[in-house]
């Protein structure tokens, strides 16, 4: 079909305009056609309610956009409607404002080219639209809108110069797309049909003969197809073979070795590519992985035409990916440096992901490389300015590009100039800037130790050899909370080193000697090694004096800190004491109450009945020695120790008897190499009847159960956690999706089981403590706000893929949740949009997700003194809490770690253990004391 239309239109010439024209239909709502009146009066009113309706949408869609610009989902609605409602003039103003704000996909641009041409009689019209096609194919490479840009100029072959414009078209085309594996084909043939069209026009009238003119007309276009035939069979593109076998039969001469030669090279590598087509047609969007290895056969290839097209392939499937276009930026910086070709894809990388810093500082870079006026560089920064970045450090690292640039442009040879003052400007406006604008919106300036106040100081100070003006700068940033840091100290020390005089130095040591807190014997060293080369016998005299005070002071303060915290440490040791006896008083009383129960019973037994049945009652084992309950202490670390053998699908205990019954059961030890057949339930509820049964129903749909350990005190009361073993390791697997499933109106927390005895550090969190920038961290919500109620407030900004509302362990709301877009543009648009937004008369507090990061102590060196931790079983059930730390010094604390055992259970001392005077002194047994005794 397509075939016939281009023999048709090339023919027809300047009339296709006039046949596109007629194809519209009367009654086309777009064209303004009459309408059916044979409807009834219902359906009229109802066409016009809806039409009312959509009036009113659109005049809030459009309020939307005055407010927030670039709200994507709100230009493609008002998009959709105007062209649903044939206002053909507000559809054309808002796909242009659409336009320079974001690169259109190829479904939008394919619909405005499609409603222009309609319109499209006039050869006015027609320049309109051509500018439109050209406006088209920069944004992406798409082989459709190349294929209608080339088929709509055949229509105006008519015009003067009308069959080069299409011929240059179609060899634009070719070069973008040409190449493309799947979709090139289908170019290459409506570029040979043309030709062939042409040719028919060009053949003389049946039974005349050709004159000498037509003749060589007739050779050359015959060349022109040959040609294309013979390109199109050199490269590797589906469904070549019928190409081939279609040019076998179109050619009345042999075909040349050096065509065939090449045709068979690009069938071998259409081979090797085809495993990536097919790896591409398979996955699903977006297809990222598969794009990257594409990429790196290519890159391996070397074909820069290729490597270009493979990229463009994966950017129009994957345009909010910010690592793929800086990749594809910096492949094109480094290898084919084409200015036209780097400065367009560096702008629409920006446009497409405006929110990462890192692809406008390589577009400031890529403009001053290719020497753009400085004017557009300035208005580029600008726009950087303005596009939202996500972090505060953010609009550090572009002003700092900025600058950068600036400080190039000027010739510091001469002592003044227009370049220097515009540098001097712009340093003091980008800390404005910083202190005003970044400060107010993120809380911080991004900038602490103020690194561009810095790199202004070495300026002036290297560069315009203004010391004065660098002093003072370093004054500023000294004002700002760093003068207790010694390296901000040493830094303006050695600026000052090289470019002042010593008597600045030795004030600044001096200066730095009285304030720094950090690393203040390092600041002395450097103080006494300057007056050790260049000063006189006074200034070491009060550099000594002064160093020496500073250093008593501080080991006065250290002094005074370890003795606080040795007596914190002491306080906290006695309470833990405290605890320990009055939990040794508690299990003294209910063994003693246990004891006058078995003296009602047996009342009628003598003494010996009487010792027997106390006898018989269970004692308190030590870990690992058999006990299905854990002390206490132990809860947290307990997995992969003991349970119980219990069948849960045994008859149901009365709970009267239950403490009985759960005494009477054999203990069972832990295989620790089902592991990883059994995952660890807890948060559980206490008052759980018949744990077992409740669970077994709840992990049945994961796979078969073997068995399901609930743990119990020794009253026989369920502890709130236990262990579930599957036959197979899949099912463990599955299991642990349940985790934080609400279960009797708590969240149910399923982890792998691990014993945290051989495996301290394992921590099970399932989701990310990093920077999500496609993630929102949402606080101040009211404890009433259900999933469903945030997910409305939300999803007007972008396409919401999941909720999560934070809970404590009991399942009660904490007023914080996260929500996650599709990407990163919509989450940076949610943020402008819903930060400080009320909801149920909470205000709340919108900002990409990013956790601080948990400061895990340092290891202290021995003999100092350090925030330690103790022994994680005085702590209670669930270990030591975040506060829980022991401001004891580690040799203290070695008076209470318990005696080291040998493997065989003899008792080894060691000689540091030995020499310790503040060890305990062993236990003497009284044949013990009578040798001491007789040694003497």
């Amino acid at each position: 079909g397509r075939r016939a239309e281009l023999h048709k239109m090339a023919a027809a010439g300047a009339e296709a305009a006039a046949e596109e024209e007629k194809q519209l239909p009367e009654g086309d709502p777009e064209s303004g056609g009459d309408s059916d009146d044979e409807g009834d009066s219902d359906s009229s009113g109802d066409g016009e309610d809806e039409e009312k309706e959509n009036e009113a949408e659109i005049q809030r869609l459009g309020g939307q956009l005055s407010i927030n610009a670039f709200d994507y989902n709100c230009h493609l609605d008002l998009i959709k409607l105007l062209r649903q409602e044939g206002e053909l003039v507000k559809l054309r103003r808002a796909r242009q404002k659409m336009s320079e704000l974001f690169p259109l996909t190829e479904e939008i641009w394919l619909d405005w080219l499609k409603d222009e041409i309609k319109m499209a009689s006039e050869i006015s019209e027609r320049e309109k639209v051509y500018e439109l096609f050209e406006r088209a194919v920069k944004d992406y490479i798409c082989p459709e809108i190349w294929l209608e840009y080339a088929q709509y100029s055949i229509g105006g072959i008519g015009q003067e110069g009308g069959i080069e414009k299409v011929r240059s078209i179609f060899e634009r085309a070719l070069t973008a797309v040409g190449l493309h594996v799947t979709k090139g084909t289908a170019l290459w043939e409506a570029y040979r049909e043309f030709e062939n069209a042409i040719l028919e026009t060009a053949q003389p009238a049946p039974g005349s003969i050709p004159s000498p003119e037509q003749q060589q007309v007739l050779c050359s276009q015959l060349e022109k197809i040959h040609t294309l035939f013979r390109r199109q069979l050199g490269i590797p593109l589906l469904d070549m073979e019928a190409s081939y076998a279609e040019y076998e039969e179109w050619s009345e001469e042999p075909i040349p070795e050096t065509t065939i030669k090449n045709y068979k090279k690009a069938l071998q590598q259409l081979e090797k590519c085809k495993p990536y087509e097919e790896a591409l047609l398979g996955a699903e969007t977006p297809k990222l992985a598969e794009y990257q290895a594409y990429i790196d056969f290519e890159m391996k290839a070397g074909d820069p035409a290729r490597i270009q097209l493979i990229y463009e392939r994966a950017l129009a499937e994957n345009c909010l990916v910010p690592d793929l276009w800086a990749r594809y930026n910096q492949y094109l910086d480094r290898q084919l440096k084409v200015k036209e070709l780097v400065l367009s894809a560096h702008d629409r990388a920006v446009r497409n992901c405006p929110w990462t810093v890192g692809l406008w500082i390589r577009y400031l870079l890529a403009m001053e490389r290719h020497r753009v006026e400085h004017s557009i560089i300035s208005e580029m920064f600008e726009k950087a300015l303005n596009a939202g970045f996500i972090q505060a450090t953010d609009y550090v690292e572009i002003w700092q590009a900025y600058l950068d640039y600036l400080r190039r442009r000027v010739d510091f040879t001469q002592d003044s100039s227009k370049e220097l003052e515009e540098l001097r400007s712009a340093f003091a406006r980008a800390v404005e800037y910083l202190k005003q604008e970044v400060e107010e919106r993120f809380s911080e300036s991004g900038d602490p130790s103020c690194t561009i106040m810095q790199n202004w100081a070495r300026v002036e100070a290297r560069l315009c050899n203004n010391m004065q003006k660098a002093r003072e700068l370093w004054d500023n940033i000294m004002t700002k909370g760093n003068a207790k840091y010694a390296n901000m100290w040493l830094e303006y020390y050695n600026l000052e080193r090289a470019h002042g005089d010593t008597q600045h130095c030795r004030k600044a040591l001096h200066r730095a000697v009285q304030c720094t807190s950090d690393y203040p014997e390092h600041v002395c060293e450097v103080l006494l090694t300057l007056e050790r080369i260049e000063g006189t016998l006074e200034d070491w005299d009060a550099a000594v004096q002064k160093t020496e005070n500073r250093l008593a002071r501080v080991n006065e303060q250290r002094a005074k800190a370890a003795e606080k915290e040795a007596a914190l440490a002491k306080q906290e040791e006695e309470r833990a004491e405290q605890r320990k006896q009055a939990r040794a008083e508690k299990k003294a009383s209910k063994k003693a109450k246990k004891t006058r129960i078995g003296d009602k019973r047996k009342a009628d037994e003598d003494d010996e009945g009487e010792w027997g049945q106390e006898e018989e009652l269970p004692s308190k084992k030590h870990r690992g020695e058999g006990d299905g309950v854990l002390p206490e202490e132990d809860m947290e670390v307990e997995t992969g120790l003991f349970g119980r053998s219990e069948k849960p699908d045994g008859p149901a205990v009365p709970k009267e008897k239950a403490s009985t019954s759960r005494k009477d059961v054999p203990k069972v030890f832990h295989d620790s190499s089902k592991d990883k057949v059994t995952v660890f339930v807890s948060n559980l509820s206490y008052t759980m009847a018949e744990p077992e049964a409740k669970l077994r129903e709840l992990f049945g749909s994961c796979g078969e159960v073997v068995e399901i350990r609930a743990v119990f005190n020794n009253k026989g009361t369920f502890r709130g956690y236990c262990y579930v073993q599957f036959r197979e390791e899949e099912a463990a697997r599955q299991a642990l999706a349940l985790d934080r499933t609400a279960v009797e109106g708590r969240p149910m927390f399923v982890s792998p089981c691990v014993d945290k005895n051989k495996n301290p550090d394992f921590k099970v969190f399932r989701y990310s403590t990093t920077l999500e920038k496609h993630k929102l961290f949402i606080s101040g919500l009211p404890f009433s706000c259900t999933k469903e109620e945030l997910e409305e407030v939300c999803k007007a900004h972008g396409n919401v893929k999941d909720i999560r509302l934070v809970t404590n362990r009991a399942g009660k709301p904490k007023g914080l949740a996260y929500v996650e877009y599709e990407n990163e543009a919509q989450a940076s648009q949610a943020v402008l949009k819903m930060d400080g937004l009320t909801v149920k008369d909470h205000v709340i507090k919108v900002m990409i997700s990013n956790p601080p990061l948990r400061k895990l102590p340092d290891r202290p060196e021995p003999g100092r003194a350090s925030l330690s931790l103790a022994p994680r079983q005085i702590y209670g059930a669930r270990g030591k809490g975040r506060t829980q730390l022991s401001m004891m010094p580690r040799a203290l604390q070695r008076q209470s770690n318990p005696v080291a055992k040998a493997e065989n259970g003899m008792v080894q001392n060691s000689p540091a253990t030995s020499s310790d005077p503040a060890a305990e002194p062993k236990k003497m047994s009284n044949a013990d004391f009578a040798k001491m005794l007789l040694k003497k």
